[in-house]
């Protein structure tokens, strides 16, 4: 069963309402809707039928739809690459639009006994960024900063200080990426390149999952988040860092670039806690956190992850 926290609505976007978006979803495409149990609400919400190893994944709105028409597109094309990755249900047209909220359908990955370890995610990524793109899929350059700006300028419960704070980190920031020299080509980048979007399957295998951030660009911009992780806020010992940087063969510590790109991805970290800064006291204790030591370098970088 989903938690409390989970069933808590999230910008508008609450259980009882994806359910029923679910629901008529299911029904359209001939699928039996019954006993279906939420797994996740955030970004979007995800559902596990019990009448069939589906999972249906609801976003938020019509403003998702091109990132989701993304994530189709990128299922299948991975699948004829046989590159190991979350699959579509093939014989539906997908997605499906119901009452402006895109609805996908997935095949359940069935989780073997063990978690996917650092190496393996630098190899995933490795491999991930050999890959040639087909000329019939058109990816968009890396979103460095996501919804981080609608985020700040939405989200309740937080100071007005730590607003203006934020904008103007975020306008420094994009100053700085404008700076940026990349020693890289371009290729296929997931977007979102932490452990959590890897999983084990029964039978061992370690599969890629979450296409919402896919794009064609640097690879240096999925190499910052386990960089990052590591370097500033100690989240992997140093044998699993190094266990990365061998598989992948690069350890982006060593790019000039590196500074700004951390400076990144704390800003995206803090501001994606931000929008459910209101949610309890633990968020709300976390986030306080971040940004005290975004706004104090000398700070420790003591972040639970979330």
């Amino acid at each position: 069963m989903a938690s409390d926290a989970a069933r808590k609505s999230v910008e508008g976007f609450t259980s009882a309402g994806a359910a029923k978006v679910m629901s008529a979803a299911c029904r359209s495409a001939g699928l039996d809707p019954r006993g279906a149990e939420l797994i996740r609400l955030g970004e979007n919400a995800l559902y596990r039928l019990a009448s069939a190893p589906v999972i249906v994944r609801v976003a938020r709105s019509a403003e998702y739809l091109p990132s989701v028409r993304k994530e189709v597109a990128v299922s299948r094309w991975l699948e004829r690459e046989a590159f190991a990755a979350g699959r579509v249900v093939d014989d539906l047209e997908q997605p499906i639009l119901i009452d402006g909220h895109p609805v996908t359908f997935w095949h359940l990955i069935n989780e073997g006994d063990r978690k996917p370890t650092y190496g393996e995610l630098g190899a995933v990524l490795r491999d991930l960024h050999s890959l040639t793109l087909p000329s019939w899929l058109e990816l968009p350059p890396y979103d460095v900063f996501g919804r981080s700006g609608l985020r700040i300028e939405r989200t309740k419960n937080v100071p007005d200080d730590d607003r203006r704070f934020l904008r103007d980190r975020y306008e420094k920031l994009q100053e700085e990426i404008t700076k940026l020299r990349f020693g890289s080509a371009k290729g296929p980048v997931h977007g979102d390149a932490h452990r959590q979007n890897l999983m084990v399957d029964e039978r061992g295998r370690v599969i890629l999952i979450d296409f919402e951030g896919f794009s064609f660009d640097h690879p240096e911009w999925d190499l910052m988040v386990t960089a990052v992780e590591h370097h500033s806020l100690g989240w992997q010992t140093k044998q699993q860092y190094a266990d990365f940087v061998e598989s992948y063969g690069r350890d982006l510590r060593d790019w000039p670039g590196f500074t700004t790109v951390r400076a990144i991805q704390e800003f995206h970290m803090t501001t994606w806690l931000m929008q459910n800064a209101g949610e309890n006291k633990q968020v709300a204790e976390e986030y306080a956190r971040r940004i005290a030591s975004l706004r104090d370098d000398d700070l420790p970088r003591n972040w639970r992850p979330w």
